[in-house]
């Protein structure tokens, strides 16, 4: 035993799963094992392959049986274990399963009542129309049989005109065709079509009415046998079952589709006389088949099926179509046996409901009682299903009781109170998280006070940073300006500043410093410090440059001399001096990207160097990107660096987008945001203000990144050339 528990814990612990404990559990692993090896022997040839087959199959058997407890202790450890999932078990106990179940037995009863009705009615109306066929066909049965008695030689006649034929078009196409002693008279038109009828079939009697199918074709038909001066006189007449006159039977029903049963065969399927209609289907032609050895076209044959009838629109919403089929009696005029057809009606509940005014239908004695039994068995559900979720609610109200009892020790100041716990469910694991929480409650607490301290210490320094980037809207007349900058946490590594020269020149950086959080804030407000400090040197050696101009003499040095704001307008100095700065004044592993331009706005000239950070892109009023890619390493890694330095002109139109990279970064199932679906936003809504755009750009980033958090700090700024 002891091997066979060491084999249990090596299989478990390679699918991450705890060894099984219980012997039913045990008994399910080894059977499921026993089942794998010997679906390996069903893989044997002959009789011992059945044999492993019998045996796998009975041992799945017994493991089916042992999974089944397992399945149901899962099931109460799992589902019933979150209050949660026993209160929901509860309101479908208590309140959903009654309601559920007879409101589904009511909608069945409903339905069915409904559909027999409407076949009910549908067949009714066909049996009121053949026995109004039948009294007519008597009646000109009896004509034909006088006439023939006044005048025995008569060959043709004339058949009076049906009553109803004009009026109402009951009888829309009645065809007629009559008979003496099995000889076929001529019958003139008035009213009534001949029928191409040559012979009495042989299984007709004294009085006949029915539904018979002849060549795939519906017909109502009814015959009658008069004998009078010893002569039979035989009378057939026939209504063909077109769309008119399924219309009539469907008035004020639905829709009525009588469907003919007609067997597809690939050779031939008997005797003509068979009670079917056989079909043989031609594979050389698809035009036609055979309906009894005659050719019929596909047309034809689909023809078979009529349909008539309007379904109205529904008066409420569930005033639902109801749809249900019934056998229809038909048959076979060429043998009299009796055919298979189907009777589709659809109808509706109003227009049933209608009809039930005029029309009684008793209720079978067996549905009663079948209803009354389904009642009671409800009953019965209803009555445990009530006692079950009284037991549920019982042990939540108990726990809830206890919990409310040590929440109101506490409030009093004692933190010794504990609930005693009896159970193993998720209400029991709530009771002995509650006796954890008062031990650690002093804890908390203190670290909470902590915590806060702490926030309110994030909060000033937040409000210092922003105090650090530009305030307010800055703008030249010839250029417009957009900076925004989001936070991945309280406060941001990202740099972003705007500088401005006189009435024309614009001095713009933009910068991301390597880390988060307090570390990169720090940073970030000393390189802020360092670009603000350079800026005001610039406009120190302007004034004295400006200084200088008035004296005429000059000296000769070893060095070249600074002009007048000379400093700032060439970017590649300024990211030297700043890359010596930091690199003194940081530790080693501490580092800045930072993009520094300077814009002469009287020339339309942007002076940029790029020191390791994300390429700024520049695009033109023609839809062309500019990458702005002149410049260097990143700035405080390495001492004693250069940096190049470009330019570009800028024209109406033309949009610089300059970026950290938390916005091209962020992730999500289907990649980077990039560099593309940037430029395609900005490229979109290029025609918006600048802060439109930008907007714009967050969106974008926002639904891209979806629920996760922010990874990184954002920041953008945007300058369009007026």
């Amino acid at each position: 035993m002891g091997k066979l528990r060491n084999i249990e814990v090596l299989v478990y612990r390679r699918l991450r799963r705890e060894p099984p404990q219980g012997t039913v559990h045990r008994l399910a692993f080894w059977l499921l094992v026993f089942y794998l090896v010997l679906s390996v022997g069903r893989l044997l040839p002959h009789s011992w392959g059945m044999f492993f087959q019998v045996l796998s199959l009975i041992t799945l058997c017994f493991l089916v049986i042992c999974c089944i407890p397992l399945l149901w202790r899962w099931i109460f450890g799992r589902l019933l274990w979150k209050v949660r999932n026993r209160l929901i078990v509860t309101y479908l106990l208590m309140g959903l399963a009654p309601v559920v179940l007879f409101v589904t037995l009511a909608l069945i009863l409903l339905y069915v009542f409904s559909g027999q009705f409407a076949i009910f009615a549908a067949l009714a109306e066909v049996d009121d129309e053949l026995a109004h066929l039948a009294a007519e066909n008597r009646g000109f049965a009896m004509h034909v049989s006088h006439e023939l008695a006044k005048n025995p030689s008569l060959h043709s006649m004339m058949l009076p005109e049906a009553e109803d034929a004009v009026p109402d078009h009951r009888h829309h196409g009645l065809e007629a065709a009559a008979f003496e002693d099995g000889h076929k008279l001529v019958l003139l038109p008035a009213g009534v079509n001949s029928i191409a009828i040559t012979s009495i079939p042989s299984w007709a009697r004294d009085r006949f009415r029915g539904v018979v199918l002849e060549e795939g074709r519906l017909y109502l038909r009814a015959i009658d046998m008069q004998t009078l001066g010893g002569h039979t006189t035989t009378v057939i007449a026939s209504l063909p079952l077109r769309k008119e006159n399924v219309d009539q039977l469907a008035h004020d029903l639905g829709t009525i589709t009588i469907v003919p049963r007609v067997d597809l065969d690939e050779q031939n399927a008997g005797p003509a006389n068979d009670s079917k209609v056989h079909v043989t289907v031609n594979k050389q032609s698809n035009a036609t088949v055979k309906i009894n050895r005659k050719d019929v076209t596909r047309e034809e044959l689909r023809d078979s099926a009529i349909t008539g009838g309007t379904l109205p629109n529904g008066d409420h919403f569930y005033d639902i179509p109801v749809t249900f089929i019934a056998p229809l009696t038909t048959f076979d005029w060429a043998t009299g046996k009796e055919h298979g057809t189907f009777t589709h009606v659809t109808s509706r509940p109003s227009l049933l409901y209608k009809r039930l005014f005029i029309t009684s239908l008793d209720t079978a004695n067996g549905l009663q009682d079948a209803l009354i039994g389904i009642a009671i068995l409800f009953g019965v559900i209803e009555l445990i299903a009530f006692i079950m979720a009284v037991r549920l609610n019982r042990t939540i109200t108990r726990s809830v009781h206890d919990l409310y009892e040590a929440t109101v020790a506490i409030d009093s100041g004692n933190l010794q109170h504990r609930i005693k716990v009896k159970r193993n469910d998720q209400l029991a694991a709530l009771s002995q998280s509650f006796n954890n929480m008062s031990a650690s409650l002093e804890r908390l607490l203190e670290e909470q006070r902590e915590k806060e301290r702490m926030q309110n210490e994030l909060a000033i320094a937040q409000e210092v940073q922003a105090n650090l980037f530009p305030r307010g809207k800055i703008a030249l007349p010839m250029l417009e300006l957009h900076g925004v900058c989001y936070p991945a946490r309280t406060v941001s590594g990202d740099y972003y500043d705007f500088l401005l020269f006189g009435q024309t020149g614009l001095g713009l950086a933009l910068g991301d410093i390597s880390g988060k959080g307090i570390s990169a804030a720090l940073l970030m407000a000393t390189l802020h410090s360092a670009v603000r400090a350079y800026r005001f040197a610039g406009e120190e050696l302007m004034t004295a440059g400006t200084a200088a101009l008035a004296i005429p003499a000059t000296r000769e040095t070893g060095e070249d001399e600074i002009e007048c704001g000379e400093l700032f307008e060439e970017p590649g100095k300024i990211l030297a001096l700043l890359n010596r700065h930091l690199y003194r004044s940081t530790q080693p592993e501490k580092y800045a990207t930072l993009f520094l331009a300077h814009y002469d706005g009287a020339r339309s000239l942007l002076t940029y160097s790029n020191g390791g950070h994300l390429q700024p892109l520049l695009l033109r009023s023609d839809d062309t990107l500019k990458r702005l890619d002149r410049g260097g390493t990143v700035v405080g890694l390495i001492d004693n660096v250069s940096y190049e330095q470009g330019t570009e002109r800028l024209i109406a139109g033309d949009i610089l987008v300059a970026y950290s990279d938390g916005v091209t970064e962020p992730e999500n199932e289907f990649g980077e945001f990039g560099e593309e679906r940037l430029m395609e936003v900005v490229r979109r809504h290029r025609h918006l203000p600048l802060d439109a755009i930008s907007e714009q750009v967050m969106q974008s980033l926002r639904s891209w990144i979806g629920g996760q958090e922010q990874p990184d700090d954002i920041t953008l700024v945007l300058a369009r050339q007026r």
